[in-house]
């Protein structure tokens, strides 16, 4: 009877790689989710020693006071850094360090360093989510070699709460809940190695099918959600404009993407905004597929999920959103001013993305490291072809206690060779926090309204 169990096994199998599809976990297990697990998938437990505790529904609307301009109170003002890290002591904490952390100690020994405070697991997201994620556990599915869904149109979030494979952690990452239709006026900045810079001021939108007005289903069906970006500063750069529409099966249907030059005055299709094409106003400091500290189609790269493992990362960095904090106080020479920062000790899912044979890119190697409780990117080892550490990516997350979400504060990628950076998707000095909730409309992502959008 063994054998012809195992036999059983091998043949379905087989047949799941012939059909391109894997199977979604069964009932029994997705009941973890709301009790032992979150409600999307991470150890509700703390760890043995207490210093990551025990998950109990994150922050709450009103945890802290909020400004007229929409920026969040930190309900963590009072605390103190545990310790700080430096490189006299870094050799003391090297096994919950990334590669990369451990690098920046070493290319800045006198200025970086990382500070560490009491860990607080304030991730949330409303009971609709928590329902979706629930419902993906049982019907979504890998399909054409992992790099598209199966059965996900109903759902749309949270595509893998209990993975089983390094790819289904970076979907997490893709379809997480991210609030409804957003609009952003941000600002990003690539320092030289001296430390002199120029921001880049852009306001961009996310929106998706489901918040969205004129959306013909059967076309949207692989439509995951609608991107604009417009730079709005410095006058030589303001009025270039991206536009895409982000596909979840990008082999099958490869991202929708528009540009408006405003030299030229034409709208284009723009097929190069992706992979490891140069991220727009960047620079040439982060690629396309760097936005989000990754996006876009997992093909080009083999996927091993190294595991679990807990990790000194960016967390609750409610100070380095703060209004009352400048752009210059952030932008420092080598790297951003660590200071503002905070780091706590949570656990992480450590995946692994190896270019395969034949294919391009000029990452060779990516070790990504993922929040469990929000499913985020929150540091990012990239490597070159020559096997070299080169880039080191952080996302310094808050949790938004107001919209259930987790969010950026910035996100840095460090250039080790060079000695340069990039800071990204900061709002200190803009004239509105991040905004959601508002209603938008299909014609409003069309090439047609693209030019409208880059008018100067």
């Amino acid at each position: 009877m063994k054998s012809i169990s195992v036999l059983k096994s091998g043949a379905l199998a087989l047949s799941l790689l012939a059909t391109g599809v894997m199977a979604a976990v069964s009932p029994q297990e997705a009941a973890q989710l709301g009790t032992t697990l979150t409600p999307l998938g991470a150890e509700k437990a703390g760890n043995a020693d207490g210093s990551i505790p025990e998950w109990t529904g994150g922050l709450k609307p009103g945890a802290a006071p909020v400004d007229g301009k929409g920026f969040l109170g930190d309900p963590f003002a009072g605390e103190k850094p545990l310790f700080v890290i430096t490189k006299d002591n870094v050799d003391q904490y090297k096994s919950k360090l990334t590669p990369g952390q451990q690098a920046m100690f070493k290319r800045y020994p006198d200025s970086y360093k990382i500070p560490v405070y009491p860990s607080h697991r304030t991730a949330s997201a409303p009971q609709n989510i928590y329902d979706a994620a629930k419902k993906s556990a049982v019907t979504v599915e890998l399909a054409n070699g992992g790099n598209s869904l199966a059965n996900f149109t109903d759902t749309r979030y949270y595509a893998f709460p209990i993975p089983k494979s390094g790819v289904e952690v970076y979907w997490n990452h893709i379809t997480r809940y991210r609030g409804a239709n957003l609009q952003r006026f941000t600002a990003q900045a690539a320092p030289q190695t001296d430390g002199s810079y120029a921001v880049v001021k852009a306001t961009d939108q996310n929106s998706f099918p489901q918040f969205m007005d004129g959306v013909d289903p059967a076309e949207a069906k692989n439509v995951l959600f609608y991107y604009i970006f417009a730079v709005t500063g410095p006058a030589r750069l303001a009025g270039t404009v991206a536009m895409a529409h982000e596909t979840i099966d990008q082999v099958a249907e490869p991202r929708k993407s528009w540009i408006y030059n405003a030299g030229q005055r034409r709208v284009r299709r723009a097929p190069e905004l992706a992979y490891d094409a140069p991220g727009q106003a960047s620079d040439g400091m982060r690629t396309s597929d760097n936005a989000d500290m990754m996006n876009g189609a997992p093909d080009r790269y083999d996927w091993k999920l190294i595991g679990k493992q807990e990790l000194y990362i960016p967390y609750n960095n409610y100070k380095l959103q703060s209004p009352s904090v400048k752009y210059d106080d952030i932008i420092k020479k080598g790297h951003i001013n660590q200071d503002l920062t905070r780091y706590e000790l949570h656990r992480v899912w450590h995946v692994q993305a190896t270019l395969k044979a034949g294919e391009r890119h000029i990452y060779a190697k990516r070790d990504m490291y993922f929040d469990e409780d929000t499913w985020q990117i929150v540091e990012v080892d990239h490597y070159d072809g020559r096997g070299q550490l080169w880039r080191v990516g952080e996302n310094f997350t808050y949790s938004n206690y107001e919209q259930n979400l987790s969010a950026p504060a910035a996100q840095s990628f460090y250039d080790l060779i060079a000695g340069r950076y990039i800071v990204a998707a900061m709002s200190n000095e803009e004239k509105h926090a991040p905004q959601f909730g508002m209603r938008t409309k299909m014609a409003d992502f069309t090439p047609a309204a693209l030019r409208n959008a880059g008018v100067r």
